[in-house]
């Protein structure tokens, strides 16, 4: 009987105590959302380089405020960061459909944001198609 008691406090216990691992990456990606919001390319880089993490590994995992990083950049008019993201992204994650099922370049063209630097890097990067459907 004293089993129950002594894994009850046991699992209580543990709970709630801190993982400093998940806190390490809220902190990286509250760090990489605010500078993808203040445009700072060179904070970002520096940053994913100390934390050895590559974009592409955690771009489809980092949202800010419930947008991908190239939403929030091209939201917030971060056009170097965007650019940058865009850049370091493969042709796939770019063409893919988001969260809404949206492409990143349907949803700028939807949203207002089809003339941005962002979006044209996003279209070089794929091939230089003007993002338009087929005829």
């Amino acid at each position: 009987m004293r089993l129950l008691p002594v894994a009850m406090v046991a699992l209580i216990a543990a709970s709630s105590v801190p993982t400093p691992a998940v806190a390490d990456q809220d902190q990286l990606v509250a760090n990489i959302c605010d500078y993808v919001k203040s445009n700072d390319k060179n904070r970002l880089r520096k940053k994913l380089k100390e934390s050895r993490v590559k974009l592409r590994n955690i771009y489809s995992g980092v949202s800010c405020d419930g947008m991908s990083l190239l939403r929030s950049s091209l939201t917030a008019g971060s056009n170097e960061v965007g650019e940058f993201i865009a850049k370091r992204l493969t042709a796939t994650e770019l063409s893919g459909a988001e969260a809404d099922g949206m492409t990143i370049q349907a949803w700028a063209n939807a949203n207002g944001h089809g003339a941005s630097p962002i979006t044209a890097a996003i279209n070089e990067r794929l091939g230089g198609g003007g993002g338009d459907e087929e005829e």
